[in-house]
């Protein structure tokens, strides 16, 4: 298949590789972009294999707790300018509150805010303010104690994300520590146990081209595998990762010094995996001249 330009400028943002090596990858994929990641990691020419951070969603993240329970809501809207109107910003609080008591999305779609479904509160709020809105998802943590912690916030329990702490003691200010932790560093699971077993052989299986790549014997290739594959679990998992507040530590062995157990968390960022479309301006203007 044809690659475009655009393919492999995408391809060269997304891992930092050369041009010629990202158009090799995408022919040698046929223009999978997701293979050809891997296929990069594996010839050793990709620099990070990271996913780039546009979304097409803007809008708010507002956590609850109450006790030993808490609450994350992500709600939606076309722009950033709304997520900071202070109308949006009561109805996401009010819908936080409900989904304190929800199961789960279509749950809390049909809970009642002020006399009115959340639903219906949402589409009437759309006609008020003019913007396409949705809620797009929540997640819920219980434990001995949960602690919240916003990131850029917009207002008060809420912003462009959201994190969940739950601990098996009490300890709020070492809780809060963790929550940044998880914010800026965003794990993809509490321990090697919780992690999707098919993104650990996948790694594997990355893992174990490129060391035969090296050319090296199998005995020395399984040693090299086990290696990187204990750097990648102590990369991803929380309990594994080092610590921001204090590197010589674990986050799981610093729970240990704060007396305290991890027991889960949530995570959930404005717009999280969702592509943006955008649009160039001139074609913007030639959309709205054609009516």
């Amino acid at each position: 298949m044809a690659i475009t330009a655009a393919q492999v400028k995408e391809l060269r943002e997304m891992t930092g590789a050369g041009m010629m090596d990202a158009k090799k990858a995408l022919v040698e994929t046929d223009g999978d972009m997701e293979a050809a990641v891997d296929w990069l990691r594996t010839k050793g020419l990709a620099k990070a294999a990271k996913k780039s951070d546009r979304t097409a969603a803007e809008g708010l993240v507002a956590v609850k707790v109450e006790g030993g329970k808490g609450v994350a809501v992500e709600v939606n809207s076309e722009t950033d300018f709304v997520g900071k109107n202070a109308e949006f910003q009561s109805m996401v609080d009010a819908i936080a509150t409900a989904a304190l008591n929800a199961d789960d999305v279509e749950a809390l779609k049909s809970a009642d805010i002020g006399g009115k479904t959340v639903e219906d509160t949402i589409t009437d709020k759309i006609a008020t303010i003019g913007e396409n809105m949705s809620l797009r998802r929540m997640a819920k943590l219980e434990g001995t104690q949960v602690v919240s912690y916003v990131h850029n916030a917009a207002a008060d329990g809420m912003g462009k994300i959201g994190v969940l702490v739950a601990l098996s003691g009490e300890n709020e200010s070492f809780g809060k520590q963790v929550a940044m932790h998880i914010a800026a560093v965003n794990p993809a699971s509490l321990s090697e146990d919780d992690l999707d077993p098919a993104v650990v052989e996948k790694e594997r299986q990355i893992q174990i081209d490129i060391a035969r790549e090296s050319g090296k014997p199998e005995q020395v290739i399984e040693k090299m595998i086990e290696g990187r594959m204990k750097k990648f679990l102590s990369e991803v998992t929380l309990l594994g990762q080092s610590f921001v507040i204090n590197p010589d530590l674990t986050v799981g062995e610093a729970a240990k010094e704060a007396g305290v157990e991890i027991t889960g968390f949530v995570r959930l960022e404005v717009g999280e995996g969702i592509e943006k479309k955008t649009e160039d301006f001139a074609a913007e203007v030639a959309k709205a001249a054609q009516g």
